[in-house]
């Protein structure tokens, strides 16, 4: 009989601790997670999933009014935010369900209750129940930063967004990262007058600045206000219950919601930490090594709350790394260069591999392509927006080393583009493919 109640204890059941749990699983272990909330994590429940369906239903705007140009009488179309709203918790409900038998058919064992560390083989419940356990696995992601400042209370965050009563009218979007600018496209196409707020002048730190700027450029032109370099004093609550945000200079700006997206947090709170000598870094996140595992030999972490690359498929990765190297003889570790990334703006943008400030600053000398252009259904839809792709190569060796690129469809292109830069191919492989004509995807083998 085991000294242990269990093989392995997950706490978190978001995508990394799902995975973790499922294939240690199939290898044979008794393994327990706990979830304080709901099964499916950050991404699933209030993230990557309902975001994505939600800018499903804003193109939709856009499609209506160019439809007419394509031969259809369209009437004016009103938009009902809650028939939305519904549909997509709807989906999410259903998915937490796929994930939840997915624990079931492989004899997880669930529990719904917060769990905290009490020393390196055991965890103790919301309940008072101990659990001990060979291995513990943290898999408890981020957590949204609130700004400290007055009234703070008055704003939401990501968390809470896709359950808003209405669309509102007028909304504020503190910072301007991904889900800042991916908000901002979707309420503005819903109607609402959209101004983000940004203590410095840049946006999407860490994409390509020329595609970054391409952004800044159509949002303005579609009517989203930016401030920049402004810095919030603090938010009123007014008699009628609007809000009004104070910044230290330049006039108030008046709002029916504020959303605060200024960074995430790893998610180590009260988690009880300390008590096994697992060490943090200082932004709060867990040290891990390699193949995940904290200062605590029986500890290991994945996904989020480890601040290394905050994706869902990376947390997944790791997530079925750790299994495999602890329970499945096979020590793996995660390949974290060349991971792709995208922002569902409006229009939407993604990149893999280095941004040409990175390559000139690694390689010295690099060679810029691009392509910089109208999509054909812009043409006749009678939009002036352009897209633009970008492919960076190292000059001494002709390798692609970064492809990045904004305009209709680009996740979904460069997901297939980023295994050519993954594997290593040359700008003279590029050409040497034949472009499939009429695509925008052409232009990636047309480049100059």
């Amino acid at each position: 009989m085991s000294e242990f109640d269990f093989d392995l204890f997950v706490i978190g059941a978001g995508s990394g601790g799902v995975r973790a749990s499922r294939v240690a699983a199939a290898h044979g272990a008794k393994v327990a997670v706990a979830e304080e909330f709901r099964v499916g994590g950050t991404c699933v429940i209030r993230g990557c999933v309902p975001k994505k369906l939600l800018i499903y239903g804003a193109h939709f705007a856009e499609d209506l009014k160019d439809a007419r140009r394509f031969g259809w009488n369209v009437p004016d179309c009103g938009f009902e935010w809650t028939t939305l709203r519904d549909n997509v918790l709807g989906e999410v409900d259903r998915l937490e369900g796929l994930y939840r038998n997915t624990l079931n058919s492989h004899k997880v064992e669930m529990i719904p209750e917060r769990a905290v560390v009490t020393g390196p083989h055991s965890v103790k419940l919301a309940s008072g129940r101990e659990v001990t356990a060979k291995y513990i696995l943290v898999a408890t992601g981020a957590w949204p930063v609130m700004p400290d400042i007055e009234g703070a209370e008055h704003g939401i965050t990501s968390n809470e967004v896709f359950h808003l009563d209405q669309c509102p009218k007028r909304i504020v979007i503190v910072g301007a990262g991904y889900i800042a600018n991916e908000f901002a496209g979707i309420f503005h196409q819903f109607g609402s007058h959209v101004t983000i707020v940004n203590r410095s002048s840049t946006l999407l730190r860490g994409y390509d600045e020329q595609i970054r700027d391409r952004l800044l450029q159509i949002s303005m032109t579609k009517g989203i206000n930016f401030r920049f370099n402004a810095h919030m004093e603090r938010i009123e609550k007014t008699d009628d219950g609007a809000l009004c945000v104070h910044f230290k200079d330049g006039d108030p700006v008046s709002a029916d919601v504020v959303l605060f997206a200024t960074g995430r947090k790893p998610n180590v709170d009260g988690l009880g930490l300390d008590s096994a000598g697992v060490e943090l870094d200082d932004r709060g996140a867990i040290k891990v090594d390699d193949y995940s595992r904290t200062s605590c030999e029986s500890i290991y972490a994945v996904g989020d709350v480890t601040d290394r690359l905050q994706l869902t498929p990376v947390a997944i990765r790791e997530g079925h790394a750790f299994a495999d190297t602890v329970f499945g003889g096979n020590p793996r570790t995660v390949d974290y260069d060349c991971v792709p990334s995208a922002v569902f703006s409006h229009p939407p943008l993604a990149g893999v591999g280095m941004t040409e400030a990175q390559a000139k600053n690694k390689l010295g000398t690099v060679k810029v392509y691009t392509s910089d252009f109208r999509p054909m259904k812009y043409v006749l839809a009678g939009r002036d927006e352009r897209a633009l792709y970008k492919m960076i190569v190292d000059a001494t060796t002709e390798r692609v080393v970064g492809l990045h690129m904004i305009g209709p469809d680009a996740p979904e292109i460069l997901q297939a583009a980023a295994i050519a830069v993954k594997a290593g191919l040359t700008k003279q492989d590029f050409d040497d493919t034949v472009a499939l004509h009429p695509s925008m995807a052409e232009e990636l083998v047309l480049l100059k």
